[in-house]
């Protein structure tokens, strides 16, 4: 088991790893699964772009890209994260860069679970377990 932080050519948000890796495992143990390895990798808009067009052939800026390794039991995975686009969001949506962070941590934790966003109801669904999980780290990590 190991959760993991890296940075590729962005520096690494500073908040506290040791309490999210504990939030992110409770979020994985909740569903009766075990971590396996996973991945949280910070990067900028530019690099997350060659990504999605290199291994999704999308053309487009996104804040995360998830890469699901798990088995019916483990879950393991690669996170890739925008700072970039993080920021950016957090200010259109009058948020904290810290609030958006973690919300993006936790929205691909929970693409390695199952959880898919391709319909409005099904991303209803999905925000409802984000606000769920942020609940349970508010105050935990800042």
């Amino acid at each position: 088991m190991s959760i993991a932080f890296y940075n590729e050519d962005v520096e690494k948000p500073l908040f506290d790893y040791t309490k999210a890796e504990s939030w992110l495992q409770e979020v994985i143990e909740s569903t009766l699964k075990t971590v396996g390895s996973l991945s949280v990798v910070f990067c900028s808009d530019e690099y997350l772009l060659k990504m999605n067009r290199q291994f999704l052939n999308h053309d487009y800026y996104t804040d995360i890209i998830t890469f699901n390794y798990s088995s019916r039991k483990t879950i393991s995975g690669d996170l890739f994260i925008s700072v970039d686009t993080v920021e950016s969001n957090a200010a259109n949506f009058n948020l904290s860069f810290h609030d958006e962070l973690h919300r993006v941590i936790v929205h691909g934790v929970l693409h390695l679970l199952g959880w898919d966003d391709s319909t409005d109801a099904d991303r209803i669904k999905m925000r409802a377990q984000e606000d769920f999980w942020l609940e349970k780290l508010s105050g935990l990590v800042h």
